[in-house]
């Protein structure tokens, strides 16, 4: 869907965005009935307090909506979108004067409370509209949000209606948007070059396969490498019924990378961008590979699996084998590879693993900046002996159970040599409940910060 501002008028009413001890200083400007009005419906500027402003004829004028306190705003993010889905239909403008930095993430957070996903819905939702406030870069916002949108429809479409073949569609539309170039791997071309991909994708009658999206002729080398698990059974090793009722955003690493890749393009950063995404169905068949199998990957490695429901890093890998052969100068993989990243940071916050601490810095700033939470985590060398089982390379599934974030990520680290920076994303892509300006469903998870540290981590030209 499209999310984007409403052109200025003058039927735009005004939405006054309080904290507690400013209330009374704006109803000193407002008119005896009004100010009667509101404290009689006992606003006062708490979180989340709606006030709407009746007209004289029983219309809506305006309304104020409690911001809280500082403290109570530093726990959360878009606070001020909540109004989005609570205001009468129509065109709204912001009517109290805040910071640059403030006004920006309350205009973004407006756009990203806005999203609806309608493909299965009849009836159509009432518009809530903003002006664009002065001051902010509004097609810059539209972009971000154009770009989350896009993730979200993704990761929201069930696996019915989003395999390897839409998958791969949704990347071609892209292109055809932006003027990028697609080619895809599938077939015996797939088996013998992407041996990975094609033993996770086999027992799927919907053919595995790996694109390949390439953008703009100048400037560093970017590479992006989505995990594109449209369904996750678990294969052999299958999902109890519990765990397999979120699987649809299993390519939700594919999403994210697609929706950061629109970013770009769109804003015409000056670099070689490459978006790798390997599209499978881990499913359950006579030709699903098995446990205590040794595969062969793209760069020599053998590999043991042990757990066919690891499923996410041996597609990666080959994709990963892939990118690394051209030394990109950054390599961004992001991918909802496992449980743990989960248990350790929880469904809010994107682990990452990267060696470089400048690449680090860059992001942790950039994430504190556009309130998209990321942490680092480390590739801690010396657990590299729990994924080297005894009779191949490596070992998809570490018996144990500790440190599955880190192990994974050792793992895939291990396809990377050549890359001059590199950062792997562990994502979880699913908001559970629905929070200002994150419905419940799918959702871009760590694209901002990455996006916003671009400049900085490439030294593109007129940063910051």
């Amino acid at each position: 869907m499209t999310l984007r501002f409403a052109p200025d008028t003058d039927a735009a009413r005004p939405l006054y965005l309080l904290e507690p001890n400013a209330v009374e200083a704006w109803l000193a400007d407002r008119s005896d009935r009004t100010r009667a009005w509101v404290r009689e419906t006992g606003f006062s500027g708490k979180p989340g307090q709606l006030c709407l402003l009746p007209s004289e004829t029983g219309g809506c004028t305006g309304a104020a909506f409690g911001l809280g306190s500082p403290e109570v705003q530093s726990r959360g993010r878009f606070l001020a979108a909540d109004a989005q889905s609570r205001l009468p239909a129509g065109t709204w403008r912001i009517a109290t004067p805040l910071s640059a930095e403030r006004t920006a993430e309350t205009a973004l957070g407006w756009l990203l409370a806005s999203y609806r996903f309608g493909r299965y819905k009849t009836a159509a939702a009432s518009e809530v509209l903003l002006v664009a406030p002065e001051g902010i870069d509004a097609a810059r916002i539209e972009q971000i949000a154009a770009g989350e949108a896009l993730i979200r429809d993704l990761v929201n479409t069930p696996a019915s209606d989003m395999g390897p073949q839409e998958l791969e569609t949704a990347i071609r539309d892209l292109a055809e948007r932006c003027g990028a170039e697609v080619t895809t791997t599938q077939g015996a071309a797939l088996e013998t070059g992407f041996p990975l991909i094609h033993t996770v994708g086999r027992a799927s009658p919907r053919a595995p396969r790996l694109v390949d999206l390439r953008w703009g002729d100048t400037g560093p080398r970017l590479t992006l490498v989505g995990k594109g698990v449209c369904f996750d059974t678990g294969g052999l090793n299958i999902k109890p019924g519990g765990s397999m009722g979120l699987m649809k955003k299993d390519m939700g690493g594919a999403a994210n990378a697609i929706g950061l890749a629109q970013m770009i393009m769109q804003a015409g950063l000056p670099v070689r961008l490459r978006l790798l995404v390997p599209a499978v169905e881990n499913a359950v068949g006579g030709a699903a590979f098995r446990p205590q199998d040794v595969l062969t990957s793209r760069r020599g490695f053998t590999v043991e699996v042990n757990n066919t429901d690891a499923e996410g890093r041996l597609v990666l890998a080959d994709a990963l084998s892939l990118a690394d052969e051209e030394r990109p100068d950054l390599m961004v993989s992001l991918a909802t590879l496992t449980g743990a990243a989960r248990v350790a940071l929880g469904p809010d916050i994107a682990p990452y693993f990267t060696d470089d601490a400048g690449l680090a810095d860059g992001l942790t700033d950039a994430a504190l900046a556009v309130r998209d939470p990321v942490w680092r985590l480390p590739f801690h060398t010396p657990y590299e002996a729990m994924i080297e089982p005894g009779i191949a390379d490596l070992d998809n599934a570490p018996s144990g159970g500790f440190a599955g974030a880190i192990t994974a990520a050792l793992f895939l680290r291990r396809f990377v040599e050549n890359a001059h920076r590199y950062v792997h994303f562990d994502i979880y892509g699913w908001q559970p409940t629905a929070a200002p300006g994150r419905p419940k469903g799918g959702v871009g998870q760590g694209v901002r910060a990455i996006y916003h540290a671009l400049p900085r981590l490439l030294d593109l030209p007129g940063r910051a």
